[in-house]
């Protein structure tokens, strides 16, 4: 992990001084990641890709602007979450309705962890993905958004305020009203 934060600065460093591979380097280090985090706040593959190349693009242009002693990829998380929470945002503006998830359900996969694949155990594991996703589709961009960046991402309130542009209590009323959604969708499987 210090190999790869070093490897980012240094990079970073490189990439200012006008080396184009230090900064593709970067790029190929986080894309996964960061598609991952758009991914899972926007709920489908053509807007998260959009919002990490605007993210990667808005990176270059404030090369300048990166702080040394901040770590490269959270700077880069911070960037890529405002992305597809503005694009969220630019759709919830036209009136947009926002794209189902897919029919597996992986924008919100939370896998069940099994050491055994019986086959009502795939079953369930379909099905509680189904449900995870569809309660995904329904939250709203903020709270789909605070739910990501705290529960997949580990963020911290304030972190994810900042991203948000919320404050402290905004925030944590937007990722509890998104757990309470969640758990409201998926009481119905452990009641069973």
């Amino acid at each position: 992990m210090e190999r790869m934060v070093a490897e980012d600065a240094a990079d970073v460093e490189r990439a200012r001084a006008g080396d184009q591979e230090a900064f593709r380097a970067l790029v190929e280090r986080h894309s996964r990641s960061l598609f991952r985090l758009a991914f899972r706040m926007t709920g489908n593959e053509s807007d998260a890709e959009d919002a990490v190349q605007e993210a990667f693009l808005k990176a270059y242009r404030r090369l300048d602007q990166f702080e040394a002693r901040a770590n490269v990829g959270s700077w880069l998380y911070r960037i890529a979450a405002n992305c597809a929470f503005d694009l969220l945002r630019r759709r919830a503006r036209r009136g947009e309705q926002p794209l189902d998830p897919d029919p597996e359900g992986s924008a919100g996969e939370l896998p069940v962890p099994s050491s055994d694949p019986a086959p009502d155990r795939l079953v369930f594991s379909g099905e509680v993905r189904h449900r995870v996703g569809k309660a995904m589709a329904r939250l709203s961009e903020r709270e789909r958004s605070a739910f990501v960046l705290r529960h997949h991402e580990g963020m911290s309130i304030e972190e994810i305020g900042a991203t948000l542009g919320l404050d402290a209590s905004a925030t944590k009323h937007s990722i509890f009203r998104a757990v309470r959604k969640m758990r409201e969708a998926l009481e119905p499987m452990v009641a069973s």
